[in-house]
């Protein structure tokens, strides 16, 4: 029984993950933590890691980029897993998140999504055969209280695709504000924020008199709960490294 500590309990991904939880067998809220705990009927939540009366087998983060800190501090100390999920963080933060997985177990991707994740292999595969005769557009929509944009799962599937092409292109966010023929290296970057929407991304390949396009639409946040549920169990009995949803599935 893998005992998990939710941070970010309060928030609506932390209630989501609560009830993926208490469906399962193989795994428990030991508690949970929130800058703005409120009761909950069968765990105690608590403002900061430290408060915590016993170690938890694994950390599942869904707070916010400047909590990173005060988690990472708690996590090394202890040696606790954990399952970074949270999205924004500065390139800076995602130094200091693998400088931590070569101390302790840390699993972290831009997206906890399984479909996602396939998504950006079958994106790979595509940009690897089509090659510098297509045209690449990605198109990221989400609900209007999000706050980063592009999405972190965005520019995610945008560094598959450049990998896949040697790493030679270049990321376009603003094109309106250059009037100009867009450049065949590039990569152009499109947000979408409105109503409710969950999560959908579609990357366009776009070529000489045909156009080939790869998307996924999340339902419901509950894909991205499970995902990271699972990600906690999976490495509460790592060593150390930096693992994703590659090494999951």
């Amino acid at each position: 029984m893998t005992k998990i500590v939710i941070r970010g309990a309060c928030g609506k991904m932390g209630r989501m993950i609560s009830e993926v939880i208490s469906s399962r067998t193989d795994c428990a809220v030991m508690a949970g933590v929130d800058i703005n705990p409120v009761k909950y009927s069968y765990f105690t939540v608590y403002k900061l890691l430290s408060e915590l009366p016993e170690v938890p087998d694994a950390v599942i983060d869904f707070s916010r980029p400047n909590e990173l800190d005060e988690m990472l501090a708690y996590c090394l100390t202890n040696g606790v897993p954990l399952v970074a999920a949270t999205t924004g963080y500065t390139p800076e933060q995602v130094e200091k998140i693998k400088a931590a997985s070569s101390k302790i177990p840390v699993f972290f991707t831009a997206n906890m999504s399984l479909g996602i994740n396939l998504l950006s292999e079958l994106a790979k595969k595509a940009a690897a055969v089509l090659g510098d005769q297509f045209d690449v557009e990605i198109v990221e929509r989400h609900h209007n209280q999000k706050v980063d944009a592009p999405s972190g799962t965005a520019l995610m599937l945008a560094d598959a695709i450049n990998a896949a092409r040697g790493e030679k292109y270049s990321y376009t966010y603003d094109r309106h504000s250059v009037r100009r023929k867009r450049d065949h290296s590039e990569i152009g970057i499109h947000s979408v924020r409105g109503g409710t929407i969950v999560g959908d991304h579609e990357i366009i390949f776009a070529g000489r008199d045909e156009v080939i396009t790869l998307s996924h639409s999340a339902a419901s946040k509950e894909v991205f709960a499970t995902g990271a549920v699972n990600a906690a169990v999976f490495i509460s009995t790592k060593a150390p490294g930096l693992y994703t949803m590659a090494d999951l599935v």
